[in-house]
């Protein structure tokens, strides 16, 4: 005779599926309901379809912000990822003291929360009490970034590079330490030069780590909301307006919720696609490894 089969833990799930449920299928669903009514008030809605999306579509000022957003999201990914690599290859291959002590100090920036992290560069990068400012204007420099587009895009670039390079450094660094001693051993008795070495085992086999790490460098970078609008509010003017801020002064500034909801849906959807293209590209290239 077959023991039934006992559905009981489904029961412990639910706790998950109901805070999932409220937490974000919720907010969703009010969402997508706003991006195709209007209303005048008193909860009462009209359907509108396209049109808030068609709005937003050919909108300007959604294309600058675009615009801006993609500019920082490649500027990011150019210096954090090399830069990251560079760290990693040059960190102590062995397990020891060392070794977890620049493990610790690489991890620090990350454990910061980014509205810390924003405030700690607003005070750092301010003329009057913040140390960089002081600096740089003792050496000459005219820097504001509070009135300056170019000494703000640079501040919160910085800013970025300092918080997340880390996570590049880490990830970099696991996959060099998976490589088996065997691949340098071979080198070594082939007289291979450090970049015949780097170029023909250590990035092949850091590949899939990469585009892990530039995944999630590319989806934090594109959503980026605190740390700028703690530096600098999107300013001076809109030359640090994101993607992000650009849909909260929508959302709440103007109160224009149809455009928003749109606009945010259509946020979703772009990154949606390039991280299912990340993860198609991921899939391919383990298959092919394998």
């Amino acid at each position: 005779m077959t023991k039934p089969i006992n559905q009981r833990a489904w029961f412990l799930v639910l706790p998950v599926l109901i805070l999932v449920a409220f937490s974000a299928v919720i907010p969703l669903m009010t969402v997508v309901n706003y991006a195709f009514q209007d209303s005048f008030g008193n909860n009462e809605f009209f359907w509108v379809g396209f049109e808030w999306f068609e709005e937003i579509l050919r909108s300007e000022r959604v294309h600058d912000a675009l615009g801006r957003q993609i500019l920082f999201t490649l500027i990011i990914l150019v210096i954090e990822i090399p830069l990251g690599v560079f760290v990693a290859l040059h960190m102590p291959r062995k397990s020891g003291t060392w070794t977890s002590i620049c493990l610790v100090l690489l991890a620090l920036p990350l454990l910061i929360p980014w509205n810390v992290v924003g405030t700690i560069w607003q005070i750092f990068g301010r003329v009057d009490i913040g140390l960089l400012g002081y600096i740089l204007s003792s050496l000459g420099f005219d820097y504001n970034y509070t009135q300056d587009s170019f000494d703000a895009w640079v501040t919160i670039i910085i800013m970025d590079v300092w918080h997340w390079t880390s996570l590049v450094v880490l990830l970099s660094y696991a996959g060099l330490r998976s490589i088996p001693d065997a691949y340098y051993q071979a080198a070594k008795i082939d007289q291979a030069s450090r970049w015949s070495i780097f170029r023909h085992i250590e990035l092949p086999k850091m590949k899939n780590v990469l585009l892990i790490a530039i995944l999630l460098r590319f989806m934090d970078s594109f959503m980026i909301y605190t740390e700028p609008f703690v530096v600098t509010g999107g300013g001076p003017g809109n030359a640090t307006t994101f993607l992000s801020i650009d849909l909260v002064k929508m959302a709440i500034g103007q109160f224009d919720l149809g455009p928003a909801a749109a606009f945010s849906i259509i946020y979703f959807l772009v990154i949606l696609l390039v991280c299912w293209v990340f993860y198609t590209v991921m899939m391919n290239t383990g298959k092919v490894d394998g």
